[in-house]
């Protein structure tokens, strides 16, 4: 019996599927050698990237092309090509055509990922191949089916987008493992890779129970971005989930400009900042390793309000303090006027302001609703981001970890798993102050505390090796340089291979995608976020626990505000 997948029902290949040619080498380790039949197949045929079946005696095997090559029997074919006459070029000449599949060939270099034993369960799942087949084994192209048996859609999957040459298929994310453990997204600029990470936020929002805490620094993912190869406004996650998204804002004036109205507008006290602040803001701030230490000194001098009285001194009492604390007076006057610069960030308030600041977010994380942190003017400055992110993330993880320990003693619920977004990563993970950051210790501590991080970058090689070792699924976009590529697959298995894959990618709309979230490497064309993504991410009315579907858009609207802000 033939089933419609190509294959029979004991899962041997169906008579008639096009072969592209046999397994003729190759180890589990480097991968398989695949010498193409040039009678079906041809090196134009077959892209890097592309999936192939390759039908074992006991397994079939799913695989992805790493590498295209000539191969020739005799090297005496490379020195003395056979002649073309005029008009040849087409058809390659009948010389070269004998030749052509017999001493000179095509070659494939295949991983293979994933396997599924013949002869059982039709429903079978595809397992880690850990074997390879017997010499001679056929190689074929993957169907539509062998798509599915390895991206089998379950509850909570989230469909990403097409794997290479296959349009009609789909890559499914496990969005629960993907949540699970950090998780980076790059590419160079221009690559496509905030569409990627908006897509990823979309289905956190919609497919888990994980929140979100989204530090928002080009302001393209709370009401609206902007799509600049179509010269299109595109919608944010407020606009798909107005009821589950909360927008908190550093510039209120910047969201009004784009027609946005947040629901919060955030201010950081001068009492907030603390000296490790400073420490990490050293190389935004160009301040030498003493001048950054300074701070230290200075904070203990005047304790609670260090920073506003420090900041507060004129240059002769800039002078009169350092020899008052025994510090070097050229790296005390340096830090007070690169300080002094901060006076123009209007989020700078004398004093914390409670809902105004961490504590309202925390409010609304805790609640399950995600938060946009929309930095406006702000994101273009790099040590405003840098500060802002820095001491609101380390204020939450401070209430994650206390929630998690009151959790293990029995006197409390578990805390909400939190994914943390932060664009231009490298500014915090260098390996210089990766140690003393906050996301240096959520990406070391593997979700003990239910806190990850989702880092978003163009310059991976910037990033901490211990980092990016420990992210659980990688996301890439093109690179254009070789140390970004080798950042992206440190600590990942077949690594030689996957290079090959990344560094073939297009400029623009494709991704390698690798790690928990996905049972193999794949090459990934993401789905266009356009209407027909709004609509499969939209939440009706009512989606909320709890709530009637049936209700007018006032008592919606109404119902919306009392979950943001709750009577007294």
């Amino acid at each position: 019996m033939m089933l419609a997948d190509g294959f029979s029902s004991n899962g041997s290949v169906a008579a008639g599927r096009r072969r592209l040619g046999q397994v003729v080498g190759g180890s589990l380790s480097r991968g398989l050698d695949v010498r193409l039949d040039n009678s079906r197949a041809r090196t134009e045929d077959v892209a890097v990237g592309s999936f192939v079946t390759i039908q074992g005696r006991s397994q079939r095997y799913f695989a992805v092309v790493t590498d295209v090559e000539l191969r020739a029997v005799d090297d005496g074919v490379r020195h003395f090509p056979p002649a073309l006459e005029p008009g040849d070029i087409d058809d390659g000449g009948f010389i070269a055509e004998v030749i052509a599949g017999t001493v000179a060939y095509g070659q494939l270099s295949v991983m293979p990922g994933m396997a599924v034993s013949i002869g059982g369960p039709q429903q079978a799942i595809a397992e880690q191949a850990k074997t390879i087949p017997e010499h001679f084994a056929p190689v074929y192209p993957a169907s539509q089916e062998d798509i599915d048996a390895v991206f089998r859609a379950h509850e909570g999957d989230f469909a990403l987008g097409s794997p290479q040459g296959m349009d009609a298929s789909l890559v499914r994310l496990d969005l629960a493992a993907l949540a699970n453990r950090s998780v980076g997204v790059f590419g160079a600029s221009g690559t496509g890779k905030t569409f990627l990470a908006r897509m990823l936020l979309a289905g956190l929002v919609k497919q888990t129970s994980a929140v979100s805490l989204i530090f928002d620094m080009e302001s393209e993912y709370g009401w609206q971005g902007q799509d600049n190869d179509r010269g299109r406004q595109v919608k944010g996650l407020k606009q798909l989930f107005p009821s589950r998204v909360v927008t908190f804002t550093l510039d209120e004036e910047s969201s009004r400009r784009r027609g946005a109205t947040p629901d919060g507008v955030v201010r950081i006290g001068y009492d907030e900042v603390e000296p490790a602040d400073i420490e990490v803001l050293r190389e935004s701030l160009n301040l030498s390793e003493v001048a950054a230490a300074t701070a230290w000194n200075v904070a203990r001098h005047f304790k609670e309000r260090w920073l506003r009285e420090f900041m507060a001194l004129s240059a002769a009492d800039v002078g009169e303090l350092a020899g008052e604390i025994g510090v070097n007076l050229s790296a005390l006057q340096t830090l007070h006027r690169r300080l002094l610069s901060w006076e123009r960030f209007g989020f700078l308030a004398d004093e914390s302001q409670g809902n105004a600041s961490a504590g309202g977010i925390i409010e609304q994380l805790e609640r399950g609703n995600h938060v946009v942190l929309e930095f406006g003017q702000y994101g273009r400055n790099t040590a405003a981001y840098v500060l802002v992110s820095n001491l609101l993330t380390r204020r939450i993880h401070e209430t994650w970890v206390r929630r998690k320990e009151l959790a293990d003693g029995g006197r409390g619920d578990e805390p909400r798993p939190l994914v943390i977004f932060v664009e231009e990563a490298h500014k915090f993970l260098t390996p210089d102050i990766a140690s003393q950051t906050i996301f240096g210790t959520i990406a070391r501590e593997l979700r003990k505390y239910n806190v990850t991080l989702m880092i978003v970058d163009q310059r991976p090689s910037g990033i901490d090796s211990e980092v990016m070792s420990q992210l659980g699924t990688r996301l890439s976009c093109a690179l254009n340089d070789d140390r970004d590529m080798n950042a992206v697959l440190m600590g990942a298995r077949d690594t030689g291979q996957l290079r090959n894959v990344l560094a073939r990618l297009d400029s623009k709309q494709q991704a390698l995608v690798f790690g928990h979230a996905v049972p193999m490497p794949v090459v990934v064309r993401p789905r266009d976020y356009d209407e027909t993504f709004y609509a499969e991410m939209g939440v009706p009315s009512g989606a909320m626990v709890g709530t009637a579907l049936a209700e007018s858009d006032a008592e919606r609207m109404q119902r919306e505000i009392n979950e943001l802000f709750p009577p007294e």
